[in-house]
């Protein structure tokens, strides 16, 4: 990695009252936990210029008027990157990112059940010369687990703050903010940090000339050119970065015989820098952590043997997400009952001030109508995001991940693709991002292509409209809900979809093999309950916020097209596409709904009904299926404007009763069935109909190629899906 000087403003600032602090540390170390108390959820989120890295940025608040702006970097485990997030953490540490101005300090959150591997990165920013501080977080599973650590023999060890916390409890945030202050307006070198390491005078002997190197590039002290020396070494990375710079060509000349010279003297220098540095860790370690002889750690791995189980595992893992999928439904149903009652109340007030006319009928049978049938589902998306919280929280999520992993490392795909694919239930563009981690090109194109077979929580109100229509609310041997059952069976679809296509696509299009994975199971915890709130109304906001935009547009335009060109007289013989056979419509709704059929919606359905009839779609669908690829809710909110300004005698229609009324006027069938409705739902688990999806893979493959071949290959895949699903269900008289 490059060594910078320090800058002249960086040594002395004791003038300055706001500090840039790079908040780092290694995945599930409790960083972003550390990050939320820190600055109370006072943050921005957002991408850096160029590239999909997400850039989390937030101001806390210290002693004397001091702020801090705290910058949340990806997750490392050592100074040499490996992915793309990575790569910009560590030049945001360097200086030598464009986009970031050099911070003034560095925090680094250890998790203390797992001190030597925080250790690493730790020691490794030490060497830089950074003004650093490191944070014990977890205190409290130390305590239970038996672990003591002596904060202050550590703090004289590395020659650097060290202040223990317990983060989601918020204990130990304002010694932090203090440290950070004191540490800030100290300008004194020595406090960035001692040298922990004890080479051997041959070792430093050899290195010696890449030692002066360093020294002549910009190292700050000959520990850091050191450490630096140990990592071109050992690691072709660290080398790479190096060689394109001026005298980059002497350094790799140098580097080779220095490896020469390491061969001969039978020293291995392949892991150099591990060997020694892990050396002085455990030289630390041992020195400030004491174990309990009985190990309370005990607990945690006796929950593993069951629930990581080869075979039960994966049994209680489905059982709990049945379980998840049925609470979705039986508690969000009195929320959702209130806010259907709130769009009535809304429309019937906004009817009644407004004088008829066309401002009046868009604003309800469009607007209020389209973005009210969306709206009822929020409290199950909320829900859904609230029992992804306690998973993640908890640490069960990262053990659903090690379960899976087993049977995705058997299709080829890459076990790093596990968290992007979970992440994708929430939504895939987050996942699609998250892809950056994989370090196998290969590996990372795959799980972008498979990722929208995960089932997001915009597919979850058409999968809540159809399962309320069409599937009554009973309960499956007493034990599991009907409704609940199905929606988690759409989930499993989508999953089995994902490793089919990667099976595929693996062996004919992308020509992979799986690569290891090493991941390390965080300890059971009590979520913290207050982030797992605040998680789900964030999840709510970017639903109502990002969606709803998008619903509120396509609902204006889904209006006009479904009330222009006007008809001015009905046509005496025009088919009647919303009656019993046994009834007689009115004349209102008998117009009302050849207009629909006549308007620019209604013709652009009926033109690509025949293709989509053999699905047991009817045109109306067919406008859902064109509209919802702006977002795949907008279907919903496209059927309640079509069917709201076909039903002429009514203020407000309850969707789901009117597709179960709606018949063929020709056969007197209803046109909308339990087939029909599991057929829709497979589409939508197989189709990707959402452009915001493509375009995110269009940015991260810097290409149109990709996100076309997504399209295309996922809609033949749910095309053939649902034809599947209809025609045989048919054929076996289920229709």
């Amino acid at each position: 990695m490059p060594i910078e000087t320090i800058e002249p403003g960086r040594a002395s600032v004791i003038e300055k009252k706001r500090f840039r602090v790079a908040l780092v540390g290694n995945p599930n170390s409790g960083k972003t936990t550390l990050f939320n108390a820190l600055t109370g959820m006072r943050h921005q989120i957002g991408n850096y210029p160029g590239v999909t890295v997400e850039r989390k940025s937030g101001i806390a608040h210290g002693p004397e008027g001091i702020a801090f702006e705290i910058i949340d970097l990806p997750g490392l485990y050592s100074l040499v990157p490996k992915s793309a997030d990575e790569k910009i953490a560590v030049d945001i540490l360097n200086g030598t990112f464009p986009h970031e101005a050099p911070v003034d300090l560095v925090l680094i959150a250890a998790d203390v059940t797992n001190l030597p591997r925080s250790l690493y990165l730790a020691t490794q920013i030490i060497d830089t010369g950074l003004p650093v501080a490191l944070v014990l977080n977890m205190m409290d599973l130390a305590e239970k687990t038996g672990l003591r650590v002596n904060a202050e023999g550590l703090a004289s060890r590395l020659g650097i703050p060290v202040v223990p916390a317990v983060a989601k409890k918020h204990k130990g945030i304002e010694a932090v903010l203090q440290t950070l202050a004191d540490l800030a307006q100290r300008s004194t070198p020595e406090l960035h940090g001692n040298s922990h390491f004890h080479h051997t005078l041959e070792l430093a002997h050899v290195c010696d000339p890449l030692i002066q190197w360093f020294l002549a590039h910009g190292a700050r002290s000959e520990a850091g050119a050191f450490a630096e020396s140990l990592r071109v070494i050992s690691t072709p990375e660290a080398l790479e970065r190096w060689q394109s710079r001026p005298g980059g060509e002497t350094l790799a000349e140098i580097v080779e015989q220095t490896r020469q010279e390491l061969s001969e003297r039978g020293i291995p220098w392949k892991q150099a820098e591990i060997r020694i540095r892990y050396a002085a860790i455990d030289q630390i370690c041992a020195q400030n952590i004491t174990e309990a002889a009985s190990g309370n750690l005990v607990l945690s791995e006796k929950i593993d043997k069951l629930l990581t189980h080869r075979y039960l595992g994966p049994v209680l893992m489905l059982l709990l997400l049945a379980v998840i999928f049925q609470s979705i439904y039986t508690w969000a149903e009195v929320p959702m009952q209130g806010i259907e009652n709130g769009m009535d109340w809304l429309g019937m007030h906004v009817e009644a001030w407004l004088p008829p006319g066309p401002v009046r009928d868009m604003l309800v049978n469009g607007v209020i109508v389209g973005v009210g049938a969306v709206l009822v589902f929020l409290p199950q998306i909320m829900f859904l995001f609230f029992f992804l919280g306690i998973l993640e929280d908890s640490g069960y999520l990262a053990r659903v991940a090690f379960i899976m992993d087993r049977f995705m490392a058997k299709i080829g795909l890459s076990g790093q693709s596990v968290i992007p694919l979970l992440s994708s239930f929430a939504c895939a563009i987050p996942g699609i991002m998250a892809t950056r981690t994989i370090q196998n090109p290969k590996d990372r194109l795959l799980t972008i292509l498979i990722a929208p077979f995960m089932s997001c929580s915009a597919r979850l109100p058409v999968y809540a409209l159809m399962i309320g229509a069409f599937f009554p609310s009973i309960w499956v041997g007493g034990i599991f809900y009907l409704p609940g059952l199905v929606l988690l069976s759409m989930y499993l679809l989508g999953a089995v979809a994902a490793t089919v296509s990667a099976t595929i696509l693996q062996k004919f299009v992308i020509k992979s093999k799986s690569t290891n994975f090493i991941m390390e199971l965080p300890m059971y915890r009590m979520p913290t309950w207050r982030f797992v709130f605040l998680r789900m109304l964030d999840g709510a906001k970017v639903f109502v916020s990002n969606a709803g935009k998008i619903i509120l547009a396509a609902s204006i335009v889904l209006w006009f097209l479904a009330s222009y060109p006007k008809l001015d007289a009905p046509a005496p013989d025009a088919p009647v596409a919303n009656m019993k056979a046994s009834e007689t419509l009115s004349p209102a709704n008998a117009q009302a709904m050849q207009q629909i059929r006549h308007s620019f919606a209604g013709r652009l359905g009926r033109a690509i009904e025949p293709v989509i009839k053999p699905l047991g779609f009817d045109w109306k669908i067919g406008i859902g299926l064109i509209t919802s690829f702006a977002a795949r809710e907008v279907l919903v909110s496209t059927l309640a404007t079509i069917y709201n300004l076909q039903d002429a005698d009514e203020t407000s229609v309850d969707l789901r009763q009117a597709l179960r009324d709606d018949v063929d006027p020709a056969t007197g069938k209803p046109i909308y069935t339990p087939l029909v409705a599991i057929a829709l739902m497979v589409f939508f688990v197989l189709a990707c109909q959402c452009m915001s999806t493509l375009a995110i893979v269009r940015r991260e493959t810097n290409s149109w190629r990709w996100p076309l071949f997504m399209f295309f290959y996922m809609l033949v895949f749910a095309y053939l899906g649902s034809l599947t699903v209809f025609q045989v269900g048919s054929f076996l008289g289920l229709g």
